[in-house]
């Protein structure tokens, strides 16, 4: 599975057009569940609004999207393409609209909702997802140092150490990087260092 990006939170971004009020809310969601919730919490917020149109894609190829009343293909396609312009995954967007009173035709409409969305999305922060693994190990004081740069040097981004009566480091790195790693530690404590390593996940870095 390849890496990825997405973004972190939520943005959001207003754009009007002939009086009419498109409010783009784009946020981070890696399930349907996750993403549902967000549109919920949109339409609950926006209670007056005459449309709440969404798209959301997921990096397991899932994608969905509606046009929330719009005529066909003139709202939650534009959002949709938005996201894929945008290169992102697990991404919703909800575009609500606050109908100004005079109708947009169906090329307005499609520039408000693409216009509403984009701006959401370039308004996030963006995160790149890789498939890492969390490893742990035990080391003794005498060679922690060493350790730490060892495991740096082979892409591990190491948290604080933990002293007691040895030192735990622990660390994360792109999976199916960690064999290798794992080897040399154990040379380093002639086999004393036994690394926990975690079932891979996605995970910024």
């Amino acid at each position: 599975m390849s890496d990825y990006k997405t973004i972190r939170g939520t943005a959001t971004f207003t754009y009007e057009e002939k009086r009419s009020r498109f409010i783009g809310t784009a946020a981070f969601a890696d399930t349907e569940e996750k993403a549902l919730q967000v549109l919920n919490a949109v339409r609950a917020a926006n209670r007056t609004a005459r449309h709440n149109v969404y798209a959301y894609v997921l990096q397991n190829g899932r994608t969905r999207y509606s046009d929330d009343g719009e005529p066909a293909k003139t709202a939650g396609t534009p959002v949709l393409e938005a996201i894929g312009h945008a290169g992102l995954s697990d991404v919703i967007v909800v575009v609500t609209r606050y109908f100004g009173g005079i109708l947009l035709g169906t090329g307005g409409l499609v520039r408000a909702y693409t216009a509403a969305a984009s701006g959401a999305l370039q308004n996030a922060e963006l995160v790149s997802m890789r498939l890492i693994v969390n490893c742990r190990v035990g080391v003794s004081y005498g060679v922690f140092e060493q350790a730490q740069r060892i495991i740096v040097a082979a892409g591990g981004k190491l948290e604080e150490p933990q002293f007691a009566d040895g030192v735990t480091l622990v660390w994360r790195m792109p999976a199916g990087e960690e064999d290798a790693l794992c080897q040399t530690l154990a040379e380093l404590t002639r086999g004393t260092a036994q690394v926990e390593v975690s079932e891979p996940e996605y995970a910024p870095f």
